[in-house]
């Protein structure tokens, strides 16, 4: 089975703009699609870094003197490409949802499929797993997280269930999770709205908000004038970061203006919003929340 289906694979690539010199990096190496591709457009001087913290990834890695795997979080981007000497690089690529792996393998506990330990770990090592968030946060953190990784409405009540379910013993399984939660979802929706209870489960465990906010605010000072960022998020979350940052570097608010009432933000977009085409989704169902966002350093 393949390992990860490259999702938006040419316009993905396409929006890094190439230079055959280039210095690039692939920050989810993953099944190493996007960086067999952008491989294949670098000529002999050319240069791509990949990160992937999953220890699974690593049996990817792609045998090519301009490449190089590094197995850490890309929150840690910066540092590691120092290490390597490299201070600027042209352009960065980042695909930030779960790998078809990931989600394939029963044990990790990411899927709503299987009945798995409660993990859902991108980088096995780290302590914190979906077996802590769930046994051990309180009410009102299991309730803030439902509510704003997977905007369900019924988080209190969710949030409740889970506290008092414990009180009797572990909840230990993906099963015994939804068995629990299934009989108080929307008749006909339990599956999609267990998806999204898993998504904000998975959120947390990973950090992932927090890793891509560190992330975006270092490519600021990596990326060279002119060089792209080109960035795929699968929620709404992420892509909200993704399109505030492009639009004004910033998370929230809005840029201060000078006294002329100029603003200086560090990217400009090149072109809008990508989504997959009708196909691609129908050949890779994983495709359809995608959404590229492509920008330019200024």
């Amino acid at each position: 089975m393949q390992y990860h289906n490259p999702v938006l694979l040419k316009e993905s690539v396409d929006g890094l703009n190439i230079k055959e010199d280039g210095v690039y990096v692939d920050v989810t190496f993953g099944g190493g699609g996007h960086s067999r591709e952008i491989l294949s457009r670098l000529g002999p001087k050319g240069k791509l870094f990949g990160f992937d913290q999953d220890k699974d990834a690593l049996q990817n890695t792609i045998e090519d003197p301009r490449f190089t795997l590094i197995h850490e979080n890309f929150k840690f981007i910066k540092r590691f490409l120092r290490f390597y000497g490299i201070k600027k690089v042209d352009g960065i690529l980042g695909d930030f949802g779960v790998s078809s792996h990931q989600f394939n393998e029963a044990e990790r506990g990411f899927s709503t499929r299987f009945d798995a330990r409660l993990d859902m770990r991108m980088n096995q090592g780290s302590k914190l797993s979906a077996y802590e968030v769930i046994n051990e946060y309180g009410e009102d953190q299991l309730k803030k997280l439902f509510y704003e990784y997977a905007d369900l409405k019924n988080a209190p009540k969710l949030a409740r269930l889970i506290v008092d379910a414990r009180k009797e013993k572990p909840i230990e399984s993906s099963e015994q999770l939804n068995d629990l939660l299934k009989p108080h979802l929307f008749k006909g929706k339990e599956n999609k709205i267990l998806a999204q209870i898993y998504q904000a489960i998975r959120i947390e465990v990973n950090q992932e908000i927090e890793v891509l906010k560190d992330f975006l605010k270092q490519t600021e000072e990596l990326v060279v004038k002119n060089g792209r960022i080109s960035l795929i998020s699968y929620h709404s979350l992420e892509d909200r970061l993704v399109k505030r940052y492009i639009r004004s570097g910033l998370f929230e608010g809005e840029p201060e203006k000078d006294f002329y009432g100029n603003i200086s933000v560090p990217f400009k977009k090149v072109g809008g919003l990508i989504v997959p085409s009708a196909e691609e989704i129908k050949e890779n169902n994983r495709a359809r929340s995608a959404k590229l966002r492509v920008a330019k350093k200024l």
